[in-house]
């Protein structure tokens, strides 16, 4: 029987710990800071956020190149020999990096590519339900396997509120006037991943504490969420207090798990400091 090797990139923000649990091969995307290139993974989101405070700039973030594709699969080949590959990709309407894999995979057999249409959270949540269905049942056939994987993409939800209003208007995410209103009138917009594309559904006013409540309120009535597994994902700088009042409604609403995930570097040049979002799978 051939092994099923499931990969994904460095935008998922997948923890090390599932990944080094379920052998998930993660292949990093980039961030480049003060002229340097660095290899998401390997740069802490505090020296962003500190070389933010510095010069008001934020990093920029590139995707994935066909040739470190290339030497990614090469490796796995390597390391799980004969395996069949199914790599789970970062949206490729906001990223090069999935042509970029596709242009690499020319060059390997029974190596299978899907689109996931979603990043950080909204990508684990469908890494870690193709990662169920490998345990329930090791032996299934890679094509069904690939199929049931494909059901679930569109049924992936995710929803975030990023941290900081400075953040995006100095990434030039927002224009003067929508950032001075917003920042007047406390808004923080409500960025959520609609066939692939970042959208800004609703507005939220308030401090985190109401606004990251009203999120999970709205997100649950808006979406049937599977209540085996919900996850959470949060930038450097989310208070404690928010992390425990939306665990207690996860419990009160009825999920069995529920998973807090960091963004990484490249997720965290995008949301800022003290950014919360929710994802999970419908039924």
């Amino acid at each position: 029987m051939r092994r099923i090797i499931l990969s994904t990139e460095s935008g998922a923000d997948l923890p090390e710990v599932l990944a080094d649990k379920h052998d998930v091969q993660v292949v990093p995307m980039h961030v480049i800071m003060d002229g340097q290139d660095y290899l998401d993974g390997h740069l802490s989101v505090n020296e962003i956020y500190d070389f933010y405070e510095r010069t008001k700039k934020i990093p920029s973030t590139s995707a994935t190149n066909v040739h470190e594709y290339h030497e990614f699969f090469k490796k796995i080949r390597k390391d799980f020999p004969d395996s069949i590959i199914i790599h789970i990709g970062y949206t490729s309407k906001a990223s090069a990096s999935f042509q970029n894999a596709l242009i690499a995979a020319e060059d390997f057999k029974d190596l299978f590519l899907i689109d996931a249409l979603n990043v950080t959270g909204g990508l684990t949540a469908v890494v870690m339900y193709a990662v169920t269905l490998l345990e329930k049942e090791p032996s299934i056939d890679p094509v069904h396997l690939i199929e049931k994987i494909e059901s679930k993409v569109p049924k992936s939800r995710l929803a975030f509120i990023p941290g900081s209003l400075d953040f995006l208007k100095a990434g030039g995410r927002v224009s003067n006037l929508a950032y001075l209103g917003g920042a007047l009138l406390k808004i923080k917009p409500c960025i959520e991943l609609v066939e692939g594309k970042l959208v800004s559904t609703r507005k939220y006013r308030g401090n985190m504490n109401n606004v990251a409540e009203k999120l999970m309120r709205d997100y649950l009535n808006q979406y049937d969420i599977d209540r085996q597994q919900i996850y959470f994902i949060y930038s450097i700088g989310l208070s404690e207090t928010i992390k425990q009042r939306i665990t207690e409604m996860a419990n009160e609403t009825g999920f069995e798990n529920s998973t807090w995930i960091q963004a990484g570097a490249m997720i965290s040049t995008h949301s800022g400091p003290g950014g919360f979002g929710i994802a999970g799978i419908e039924v």
